[in-house]
């Protein structure tokens, strides 16, 4: 599925590999990456309403502004912190 302009080539494999990954997040959700390592967490789109959770995508912008090295929306803060901020969110 899809579309093809006229004159443009195929997408790369790489390319394909992302827009793959964008099809498993589930509607409602969005994925992130975290860490050194950009581990993928996928989360609820509400806890972009979170003023802590705008703090963190403030934190972000300030690092990486709209540039984001993963190709989507990377947090800046280490895979533990971010794991017990969400359990936090999770309690509201």
């Amino acid at each position: 599925m899809g579309f093809r302009l006229p004159g443009i080539r195929k997408a790369s494999f790489t390319a394909k590999q992302a827009s793959s990954k964008a099809l498993d997040v589930p509607k409602g959700y969005l994925a992130v990456y975290v860490g050194e390592e950009m581990k993928r967490f996928v989360i609820p789109i509400s806890y972009l309403n979170q003023p802590s959770f705008q703090d963190l995508l403030n934190q972000a912008e300030e690092e990486f502004g709209y540039h984001h090295p993963m190709g989507g929306l990377t947090i800046p803060c280490k895979e533990d912190e971010f794991l017990t901020f969400t359990s936090h969110m999770n309690d509201l």
